[in-house]
C-alpha cells in the first residue's frame, strides 16, 4: 500500500509540475517548427548513426514532434554537419604518461523551412560544443575504455539537448510564434563562446588514434 501511495503521489507531483510549465529534460513540447521535421546528418564516412542524431530524434518525438524519414515529407529540415570528437591531454604522471584527458565533441547545426518545394533558411549555421574531463590509468585499461565510451555517448546526448535549446531560442528571436508559447516574447540568450580545437588535440576518430598508455 505504501508503494502504491508513493506512486500516486509521484504522478500527482509530476502532473502539478507539468501544469506549472515545468518539463523534464527532453520531454518539453516541441515548437511548431519541429512538429514535422527531417533530421539530416551530413557525414558520408559514418556507417552507424551517431548518438547525437539518435538523441535529437528521440527528444523531438517525446515532445510531440514527428521526425520524417524524407526531407520532402517534412515542413522543416534540421541539418547537422561537421561532427567532430577530439581528445586533449590535461596532465601526465612522473613517467610522462597521460593520466587525465579532456573529451570534446562539437557539431554545427542549421534549420531550413520547406516552402513550395524550396528551402528557406530559418537558422543560420551555428556550432555547439560539449567537453568533459576524465582520468586514465594504465592498470585499468579495459575499465577506462568502457568509461570513455560511455562518456562519449553522454557528451553527444547533452550536445543534442543544447542544440534543441538553441533552436528554440533562435526561433523565438525570429518570431515568438515559431517557438513554444512558454518562450514567446523572451529574448534569445546570447550565444556562448565555443572552445576551439587547439593544436595538439588528437581527433578521436582519426585513423590510428589511440589513448596513450
Amino acid at each position: 500500500m505504501n508503494v502504491l501511495r508513493k506512486a500516486i503521489l509521484g504522478l500527482a507531483g509530476a502532473a502539478l509540475l507539468a501544469g506549472c510549465g515545468f518539463h523534464p529534460v527532453g520531454s518539453r513540447p516541441m515548437p511548431p517548427s519541429l512538429q514535422s521535421v527531417y533530421v539530416e546528418l551530413v557525414d558520408p564516412y559514418r556507417v552507424t548513426t551517431p548518438p547525437v542524431e539518435e538523441a535529437l530524434k528521440a527528444r523531438i518525438a517525446r515532445g510531440g514532434g514527428v521526425v520524417k524519414s524524407k526531407a520532402d515529407e517534412a515542413e522543416t529540415v534540421l541539418r547537422l554537419s561537421d561532427l567532430r570528437e577530439a581528445q586533449e591531454v590535461l596532465s601526465i604522471d612522473n613517467d610522462g604518461r597521460a593520466i587525465e584527458y579532456r573529451l570534446l565533441t562539437r557539431v554545427t547545426f542549421e534549420m531550413r523551412k520547406v516552402v513550395d518545394g524550396k528551402a528557406e533558411v530559418l537558422i543560420a549555421p551555428e556550432m555547439q560544443t560539449v567537453s568533459r574531463d576524465y582520468s586514465f590509468s594504465a592498470q585499468q585499461i579495459l575499465a577506462k575504455e568502457a568509461e570513455e565510451a560511455r562518456l562519449r555517448r553522454y557528451i553527444q546526448d547533452e550536445l543534442a539537448e543544447r542544440v534543441l535549446l538553441r533552436v528554440e531560442a533562435r526561433l523565438s528571436a525570429i518570431d515568438p510564434g515559431l517557438a513554444h508559447p512558454a518562450e514567446a516574447g523572451k529574448p534569445a540568450p546570447n550565444a556562448e563562446p565555443q572552445p576551439e580545437l587547439k593544436p595538439g588535440i588528437v581527433p578521436a576518430d582519426a585513423a590510428g588514434a589511440a589513448v596513450p598508455g
